[in-house]
């Protein structure tokens, strides 16, 4: 080869030996942490959060075979309309929780996980919102907090970095996550209170019931 491009040609090389090591890094970091929920089927944004609990966004009647392959028990719905109009399986029970974002409070949360829990005792469950992102995503996060003893970074991250979409409401969810006092939701989620208040409605119209 002829001096005048043997440079050249050893600067590629050389760049291209520099350059190695960082795509390779970068392309590390791009892996999935083992930890994050895992994808099952991208047309419904379905992950497996653990063995017994996926989140997806709205499923439909096509999806009920989907559904019966994972043996899903319970569906927890965050949207205001019901999933009678998909989901036609007499055996999966239907728990119909809806909530905003940008008005959740612990009220809320309590009662999705404790909705949770409880149909996991039975079965798979799979919570959905209408797009598995932003109700679900903060639902998912609570859960990974509260019951799994995830920090709220941690969290955080999988929340918004997970791939399950972008939302203009990711900023409600964690601004409320990062002020939630989780101690206190562990502890009401173990007592069987609504809230972490006693004042919240929930409570004072329980205490106006058995008074």
């Amino acid at each position: 080869m002829p001096k005048a491009r043997l440079f050249p040609a050893l600067c590629l090389t050389w760049l291209a030996a520099l350059a190695l090591p960082q795509a390779q890094a970068e392309e590390t970091t791009r892996v999935r942490p083992a930890q994050w929920a895992q994808p099952v089927d991208a047309q419904y944004n379905l992950y497996q959060m653990s063995p017994t609990l996926y989140r997806s966004a709205l499923p439909d009647s096509d999806a009920q075979p989907l559904l019966a392959k994972l043996q899903i028990a319970t569906v927890v719905n965050f949207l205001p309309e019901a999933d009678a109009f998909w989901l036609k399986n007499p055996d999966v029970a239907q728990v119909q929780l809806p909530y905003r974002t940008n008005h959740v409070d612990d009220t809320d949360v309590l009662a999705a996980l404790r909705a949770i829990q409880t149909a996991q005792t039975k079965g798979p469950v799979l919570m959905h919102c209408k797009h598995g992102v932003d109700r679900t995503g903060l639902m998912a996060a609570m859960y990974r907090v509260v019951v799994q003893d995830w920090s709220k970074e941690d969290a955080l991250k999988e929340m918004t970095e997970g791939g399950f979409g972008q939302n203009s409401h990711f900023k409600d969810g964690a601004s409320y996550m990062m002020k939630a006092d989780i101690a206190q939701l562990r502890a009401a989620l173990s007592s069987g209170a609504c809230s972490t208040s006693p004042f919240a409605v929930c409570a004072v119209k329980g205490w106006l019931k058995s008074s």
